[in-house]
């Protein structure tokens, strides 16, 4: 049995742990879109770069006689998991989104939501000056035009160009610890912090650590899961899903 994973995320790599350990006669090929310099590699076959469209990934699952398909990609990679969705109807290829849950807001955070980044970037002008951008390098483009504003942009990589003029980059990659974070915070003078609704663990100290200092966040909404797809929050709930198909073979 043939299993593409469409991964890229911690989700994606301890399903491939998971998978290893309690299926090692399974066939698990990951894909990553390549856009991380040096990832975390899954065991497993590995992949990078993209399929052509879901045109093209109908195509792949058909070549590669897959019998399941896993989104386990960012929340926000949104054009992959419609693609994904159509693919998999067009392969007739039973298809599991793996999402790690959004963020909760607790007592205490002053959260603004936002519909996009480009939303995002209009809601700062009230909110603050020094900003902790921690939406990736993808998407800059959207606080280009923001010259008021100092960002400290953290990222798995450099960011290019269009970017915002007034600009320091961090590279880093999480966990992170909420000490680390609450001395970021202090050391750049921030203000106001901006984050997707990532969800999970690793990323999540930066919003504890900006409740404490009492600073508004900026948080841009997930996209939806395409309609139809059944979802699952942890990589165990996947395992099950894909040995539930194995019993039935």
């Amino acid at each position: 049995m043939h299993i593409l994973i469409l991964g890229g995320t911690t989700e994606a790599r301890r399903l491939a742990e998971r998978l290893a350990e309690q299926a090692p006669g399974l066939r698990v090929t990951n894909s990553l879109a390549g856009r991380v310099a040096a990832p975390r590699l899954p065991p497993g076959e590995v992949r990078v770069g993209g399929f052509g469209g879901a045109e093209g990934l109908a195509a792949w699952l058909r070549a590669h006689a897959v019998d399941a398909l896993i989104d386990a990609t960012h929340p926000f990679a949104g054009t992959i998991s419609f693609n994904a969705a159509r693919a998999a109807a067009d392969a007739h290829v039973p298809l599991l989104a793996l999402r790690r849950p959004g963020w909760v807001p607790v007592a205490g955070d002053d959260w603004r939501e936002a519909g996009s980044l480009t939303e995002a970037a209009e809601l700062l002008p009230a909110l603050g000056s020094r900003v902790f951008l921690t939406t990736g390098r993808m998407g800059l483009a959207a606080f280009a035009a923001l010259d008021a504003q100092w960002f400290l942009v953290r990222s798995v990589d450099a960011p290019e160009a269009p970017h915002p003029p007034r600009m320091e980059v961090l590279l880093d990659r999480g966990p992170f610890t909420l000490e680390g974070e609450r001395e970021l915070l202090r050391r750049h003078r921030v203000d106001v912090v901006v984050s997707k609704d990532s969800g999970g663990a690793a990323t999540a100290p930066k919003l504890t650590a900006a409740r404490e200092a009492g600073l508004p966040v900026v948080v841009v909404r997930r996209p939806p899961v395409p309609e139809g797809v059944p979802v699952v929050a942890e990589p165990a709930a996947a395992v099950r899903w894909i040995t539930d198909r194995i019993g039935g073979r």
